[in-house]
């Protein structure tokens, strides 16, 4: 065999032990922000705020024209300040939707495609009709400062 050929081969083998190596080890944990688990809502009334929304002092520019698209588009299920319906659908403000897990595109994917129910006992979201991808980012723009305001970040 010529010198390409061993070369060829030396890099296969080295590959093949690198992969070998990195596979045996311990799987590395991964850090938890937070528990997946939604809160019991049994002891609240069907159609009750899930949680109490502390509001901020005030609102960036962009964020009160979200909070009149969310009232607009929004509210009826999600609840008065994102509060979430026990029965209807779950709060905005709350730990399971904190930018490092549903990131502000999430907010626009949900609104132009439904979400299918995952973390909450719901019911899956339907589409919401008449909201552009810019109107929805200032409704995440809304939420995250409404986040912010009772801890979630």
């Amino acid at each position: 065999m010529n010198k390409s050929a061993w070369a060829i081969l030396a890099f296969f083998i080295i590959g093949a032990v690198a992969f070998v190596w990195n596979s045996m080890g311990p799987p590395q944990p991964q850090p938890q922000t937070h528990s997946m688990t939604p809160p019991n809502t049994s002891g609240i009334a069907k159609g009750a705020a899930i949680v109490q929304v502390a509001l901020p002092s005030a609102l960036s520019a962009e964020a009160e024209i979200g909070k009149r698209g969310y009232e607009a588009k929004c509210a009826s299920c999600h609840g008065s300040n994102a509060a979430g319906q026990n029965g209807v659908a779950p709060p905005l403000v709350h730990k399971i939707y904190e930018p490092g897990h549903h990131s502000d595109i999430a907010f626009v994917l949900a609104a132009k495609n439904g979400v299918r129910s995952h973390h909450w006992n719901f019911g899956s979201m339907p589409p919401v009709e008449g909201l552009t991808d810019a109107d929805v980012r200032y409704i995440a723009r809304y939420v995250r400062e409404l986040q912010q305001a009772n801890g979630i970040r």
